[in-house]
């Protein structure tokens, strides 16, 4: 019985997860709404709201799964990448944890989490696999061979998808968090209205700034009556170059690698159009795309305990 523990962002979860991959619990307090009036996560704010939540949420885990502390066998907490701030909130609630009750602290890459996602029940999936990782703080192709671990073959040379479409949000007046936004007002527009580029790099990585500028060129051209008239075909056409970008070089990277099935992970995953533009690809269930401590536990089984678990630290950077 794995108990794991997630704050490496803006969001406090706990989650109690089975050895067999099941889902016991798993419960996370968002701070969006706190966020939202500053169009991004501000970190002193989000360190101090953990503080607040991480023990509430532990104890609601444990009350959903039925079960207390007395029952938990290993605690698996994500150590990076992430705000360091709101990762020591999480580190430190759960080296005490480990340490009141003796027992095994695993200390779980959050990328790895994102991955593991995967492996939890209903339907798990077994490596290997090509996974496309985007999130608002990552971009990456991860060519899996076993559960714990896996090898960045690609990754973003400048912002991540999910913080491209973050900003691409706040360049057209819409509100936090902005992937979600402009995936809902997408819905209306149409994605061919503006030819926006498709960045093409070496290798198998991303490049999203030069999107970002043409939208911004976009919108700055554009008289006020006129943006509001055509905000929602700005905002498909932006998310189609996005979507585009991230499904053809993970269709390039799998037959490159010979890979056999592909995956998709990550908040940026729970995007309507990347699940359409990929059909053939498993996606994470979508309450696990977004960060959450199932996915941190789920990781936690296939890590060895730290030796030496009260010297653990953070870190902010893969």
């Amino acid at each position: 019985m794995i108990l794991g523990l997630e704050t490496s962002c803006d969001e406090t979860a706990a989650a109690v997860v089975g050895a067999g991959g099941e889902i016991l619990s798993n419960v996370v307090a968002s701070q969006s709404e706190l966020h939202a009036p500053f169009g991004g996560v501000v970190p002193e704010v989000a360190s101090r709201r953990h503080l607040e939540l991480v023990s509430p949420v532990v104890r609601e885990a444990l009350d959903r799964a039925g079960f207390t502390l007395a029952h938990v066998d290993r605690v698996a907490v994500t150590q990076g990448p992430g705000l360091i701030g709101a990762l020591l909130v999480g580190l430190a609630a759960a080296k005490g944890i480990a340490w009141g009750r003796g027992l095994p602290l695993v200390a779980v890459d959050h990328l790895h989490g994102h991955v593991a996602s995967l492996f939890l029940q209903p339907e798990p999936v077994d490596p290997p696999f090509l996974c496309l990782l985007a999130s608002g703080g990552h971009t990456l192709l991860l060519d899996v061979q076993e559960h714990a671990g896996f090898r960045a073959v690609g990754t973003t040379l400048d912002d991540a998808a999910g913080e491209a479409l973050d900003k691409g949000a706040r360049l057209l007046g819409l509100g936090y968090p902005g992937g979600a936004e402009i995936d809902r007002l997408a819905s209306d527009g149409d994605p061919e209205a503006y030819d926006f580029p498709i960045a093409r790099v070496p290798g198998l990585d991303f490049s999203f700034s030069g999107v970002k500028t043409a939208l911004l060129y976009a919108v700055r051209d554009l008289p006020a009556a006129e943006l509001e008239a055509r905000r929602a075909d700005l905002a498909a056409s932006y998310q189609r170059a996005i979507v585009r970008a991230l499904a053809e070089r993970t269709l390039e990277a799998a037959d490159r690698l010979g890979a056999a099935s592909v995956a998709i992970v990550g908040g940026v995953a729970a995007n309507s159009e990347l699940r359409a533009a990929l059909p053939g690809a498993t996606a994470a269930p979508l309450e696990l795309c977004t960060d959450n401590a199932a996915m941190i536990a789920s990781a936690g089984r296939y890590v060895e305990p730290a030796s030496d678990p009260l010297r653990l630290d953070a870190y902010a950077v893969a």
